[in-house]
Protein backbone atom coordinates (compact mmCIF):
# COMPACT_ATOMS: atom_id res chain seq x y z
CA UNK A 1 0.00 0.00 0.00
CA UNK A 2 1.21 3.33 -0.85
CA UNK A 3 1.36 5.66 2.05
CA UNK A 4 1.19 9.32 1.46
CA UNK A 5 3.84 12.14 2.91
CA UNK A 6 0.24 13.32 4.82
CA UNK A 7 -0.18 10.22 5.95
CA UNK A 8 3.69 9.73 7.28
CA UNK A 9 2.95 13.12 8.48
CA UNK A 10 0.52 12.24 11.03
CA UNK A 11 2.51 9.18 12.02
CA UNK A 12 5.44 11.20 13.49
CA UNK A 13 2.95 13.36 15.64
CA UNK A 14 1.88 10.01 16.87
CA UNK A 15 1.94 8.86 20.59
CA UNK A 16 2.82 5.72 19.88
CA UNK A 17 6.94 5.01 19.51
CA UNK A 18 6.35 2.25 16.91
CA UNK A 19 3.99 4.55 14.11
CA UNK A 20 6.91 7.00 15.24
CA UNK A 21 9.38 4.73 14.07
CA UNK A 22 7.72 3.28 11.20
CA UNK A 23 6.63 6.58 9.79
CA UNK A 24 10.83 7.41 9.55
CA UNK A 25 12.02 4.58 7.99
CA UNK A 26 8.67 5.49 5.03
CA UNK A 27 9.99 8.62 4.54
CA UNK A 28 12.51 6.37 2.33
CA UNK A 29 9.80 5.60 -0.27
CA UNK A 30 9.07 9.26 -0.95
CA UNK A 31 10.13 12.55 -2.37
CA UNK A 32 13.39 13.18 -0.62
CA UNK A 33 12.78 16.73 -0.53
CA UNK A 34 9.20 16.63 1.28
CA UNK A 35 11.22 13.49 3.76
CA UNK A 36 13.63 16.39 4.64
CA UNK A 37 11.15 18.44 5.21
CA UNK A 38 9.41 15.79 7.93
CA UNK A 39 12.71 13.97 9.27
CA UNK A 40 12.96 17.50 11.11
CA UNK A 41 10.02 17.43 12.51
CA UNK A 42 11.43 14.41 15.01
CA UNK A 43 15.01 15.56 15.50
CA UNK A 44 14.08 16.04 19.17
CA UNK A 45 11.72 13.50 19.54
CA UNK A 46 11.52 12.03 22.92
CA UNK A 47 12.21 8.59 21.96
CA UNK A 48 16.23 8.22 21.23
CA UNK A 49 15.31 5.24 19.18
CA UNK A 50 13.67 7.88 16.66
CA UNK A 51 16.08 10.56 16.55
CA UNK A 52 18.74 8.21 16.13
CA UNK A 53 16.67 6.73 12.88
CA UNK A 54 16.04 10.64 11.95
CA UNK A 55 19.66 11.52 12.25
CA UNK A 56 21.10 8.58 10.75
CA UNK A 57 19.03 9.76 7.38
CA UNK A 58 20.52 12.63 7.26
CA UNK A 59 23.69 11.49 5.74
CA UNK A 60 21.11 11.10 2.40
CA UNK A 61 18.70 13.57 3.06
CA UNK A 62 20.41 16.18 4.16
CA UNK A 63 21.88 16.94 0.72
CA UNK A 64 18.68 18.65 0.10
CA UNK A 65 19.76 21.58 2.50
CA UNK A 66 23.23 21.17 3.97
CA UNK A 67 23.59 24.37 5.80
CA UNK A 68 20.30 22.88 7.60
CA UNK A 69 21.51 19.91 7.91
CA UNK A 70 24.71 21.13 8.99
CA UNK A 71 22.55 23.00 12.10
CA UNK A 72 21.26 19.77 12.86
CA UNK A 73 23.78 17.76 12.73
CA UNK A 74 25.96 19.83 15.26
CA UNK A 75 23.37 20.31 18.03
CA UNK A 76 22.78 16.22 18.06
CA UNK A 77 26.19 16.09 18.14
CA UNK A 78 26.79 18.35 21.14
CA UNK A 79 23.76 17.93 22.99
CA UNK A 80 22.23 14.73 22.59
CA UNK A 81 21.80 12.78 25.25
CA UNK A 82 22.07 9.82 24.08
CA UNK A 83 25.58 8.41 22.62
CA UNK A 84 24.53 6.77 20.14
CA UNK A 85 22.49 9.41 17.90
CA UNK A 86 25.45 11.88 18.97
CA UNK A 87 27.46 8.82 16.72
CA UNK A 88 24.99 8.93 14.37
CA UNK A 89 25.52 12.75 13.99
CA UNK A 90 29.25 11.72 13.15
CA UNK A 91 28.03 9.33 10.84
CA UNK A 92 25.84 11.53 9.15
CA UNK A 93 28.43 14.91 8.76
CA UNK A 94 31.25 12.02 7.51
CA UNK A 95 28.59 11.08 4.71
CA UNK A 96 27.48 14.61 3.61
CA UNK A 97 31.40 15.86 3.58
CA UNK A 98 30.62 18.63 5.81
CA UNK A 99 34.32 19.47 6.07
CA UNK A 100 32.65 22.86 8.16
CA UNK A 101 32.01 20.77 11.04
CA UNK A 102 35.74 19.61 11.41
CA UNK A 103 36.52 21.71 14.30
CA UNK A 104 33.10 20.17 16.18
CA UNK A 105 34.35 16.72 15.35
CA UNK A 106 37.76 17.70 17.07
CA UNK A 107 35.82 19.70 19.98
CA UNK A 108 33.64 16.65 21.11
CA UNK A 109 36.19 13.69 20.16
CA UNK A 110 38.68 15.29 23.15
CA UNK A 111 35.65 16.26 25.56
CA UNK A 112 33.36 12.48 25.54
CA UNK A 113 33.90 10.03 27.81
CA UNK A 114 31.75 7.91 25.20
CA UNK A 115 33.91 5.50 22.92
CA UNK A 116 31.07 5.13 20.67
CA UNK A 117 30.89 8.97 19.81
CA UNK A 118 34.75 9.03 19.27
CA UNK A 119 34.72 5.59 17.19
CA UNK A 120 32.47 7.00 14.46
CA UNK A 121 34.02 10.74 14.76
CA UNK A 122 37.34 8.92 13.96
CA UNK A 123 35.53 6.53 11.28
CA UNK A 124 34.48 9.59 9.35
CA UNK A 125 37.44 11.16 8.96
CA UNK A 126 38.89 9.73 5.96
CA UNK A 127 36.00 10.66 3.78
CA UNK A 128 36.09 13.93 5.16
CA UNK A 129 39.26 14.27 4.25
CA UNK A 130 39.45 18.26 5.93
CA UNK A 131 42.36 20.01 7.05
CA UNK A 132 43.86 18.66 10.30
CA UNK A 133 42.38 15.19 10.16
CA UNK A 134 45.73 13.63 10.44
CA UNK A 135 46.25 15.38 13.77
CA UNK A 136 43.03 14.06 15.41
CA UNK A 137 43.56 10.27 13.20
CA UNK A 138 47.41 10.42 15.25
CA UNK A 139 45.89 10.83 18.21
CA UNK A 140 43.34 8.38 17.64
CA UNK A 141 46.09 5.56 17.13
CA UNK A 142 47.02 5.91 20.89
CA UNK A 143 43.69 5.26 22.29
CA UNK A 144 43.49 3.01 25.00
CA UNK A 145 40.30 1.67 23.42
CA UNK A 146 40.65 -0.89 21.02
CA UNK A 147 38.16 -0.51 19.11
CA UNK A 148 38.61 3.73 18.26
CA UNK A 149 42.32 2.49 17.89
CA UNK A 150 41.33 -0.05 15.57
CA UNK A 151 38.86 2.56 13.71
CA UNK A 152 41.88 4.90 13.21
CA UNK A 153 44.09 2.51 11.78
CA UNK A 154 41.44 2.06 9.02
CA UNK A 155 40.45 5.98 8.42
CA UNK A 156 44.23 6.81 8.30
CA UNK A 157 44.11 4.44 5.18
CA UNK A 158 41.36 6.13 3.79
CA UNK A 159 43.31 9.69 4.38
CA UNK A 160 46.31 8.23 2.24
CA UNK A 161 48.35 11.07 4.03
CA UNK A 162 52.31 10.01 3.75
CA UNK A 163 52.99 10.99 7.16
CA UNK A 164 50.58 8.16 8.11
CA UNK A 165 53.20 5.59 6.84
CA UNK A 166 55.30 5.14 9.72
CA UNK A 167 52.56 5.90 12.45
CA UNK A 168 50.53 2.62 10.54
CA UNK A 169 53.47 0.48 9.70
CA UNK A 170 54.47 -0.34 13.34
CA UNK A 171 51.00 -2.26 14.13
CA UNK A 172 52.62 -5.11 12.08
CA UNK A 173 53.50 -6.60 15.46
CA UNK A 174 49.87 -6.30 16.97
CA UNK A 175 49.04 -9.48 18.39
CA UNK A 176 45.78 -9.31 17.44
CA UNK A 177 44.58 -10.27 14.42
CA UNK A 178 41.96 -7.79 13.68
CA UNK A 179 44.60 -5.04 13.90
CA UNK A 180 46.74 -6.32 11.46
CA UNK A 181 43.44 -7.39 9.00
CA UNK A 182 43.03 -3.61 9.30
CA UNK A 183 46.74 -2.58 8.88
CA UNK A 184 46.86 -4.58 5.26
CA UNK A 185 43.32 -2.87 4.47
CA UNK A 186 44.55 0.62 5.33
CA UNK A 187 48.14 0.04 3.42
CA UNK A 188 46.74 -1.05 0.45
CA UNK A 189 45.24 2.40 -0.21
CA UNK A 190 48.95 3.68 -0.55
CA UNK A 191 49.76 1.44 -3.09
CA UNK A 192 49.05 3.52 -5.99
CA UNK A 193 50.86 6.38 -3.90
CA UNK A 194 54.43 7.49 -3.88
CA UNK A 195 55.17 5.79 -0.62
CA UNK A 196 54.17 2.22 -1.85
CA UNK A 197 57.74 1.22 -1.92
CA UNK A 198 57.47 1.93 1.58
CA UNK A 199 54.43 -0.47 2.47
CA UNK A 200 55.01 -3.19 0.63
CA UNK A 201 57.40 -4.94 2.59
CA UNK A 202 55.04 -4.83 5.54
CA UNK A 203 52.53 -5.90 3.18
CA UNK A 204 54.54 -8.53 1.85
CA UNK A 205 54.57 -9.52 5.49
CA UNK A 206 51.57 -9.48 6.04
CA UNK A 207 50.74 -12.06 3.06
CA UNK A 208 52.25 -14.52 5.35
CA UNK A 209 50.68 -13.80 8.29
CA UNK A 210 49.76 -16.95 10.93
CA UNK A 211 45.73 -15.84 9.96
CA UNK A 212 44.61 -17.30 7.22
CA UNK A 213 42.41 -13.89 6.93
CA UNK A 214 45.15 -11.53 7.52
CA UNK A 215 47.35 -13.41 5.00
CA UNK A 216 44.38 -13.98 1.81
CA UNK A 217 44.01 -10.17 1.96
CA UNK A 218 47.33 -9.38 2.01
CA UNK A 219 47.65 -11.38 -0.98
CA UNK A 220 44.68 -9.91 -2.86
CA UNK A 221 45.95 -6.07 -2.26
CA UNK A 222 49.40 -7.80 -3.60
CA UNK A 223 48.18 -8.91 -7.01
Amino acid sequence: MVISPDQIQQQLASEDLGQRLRAVNLLREIDPAVAFKLIQTVVSDPSARVRYAAISQFSSLGHQDKTTALTVLREALYHDSEADVQAAAADSIGGLKLIEAYDDLVTVYNKTSEWIVQMSIVACLGELGADGSFELLQQALQSENSLVSLTAIGAMGELKDPRGVPLLLPFVENDDWQVRHRLAQALSNYLQTPQAENVLPTLTTLASDSSEIVADAAQQYLS
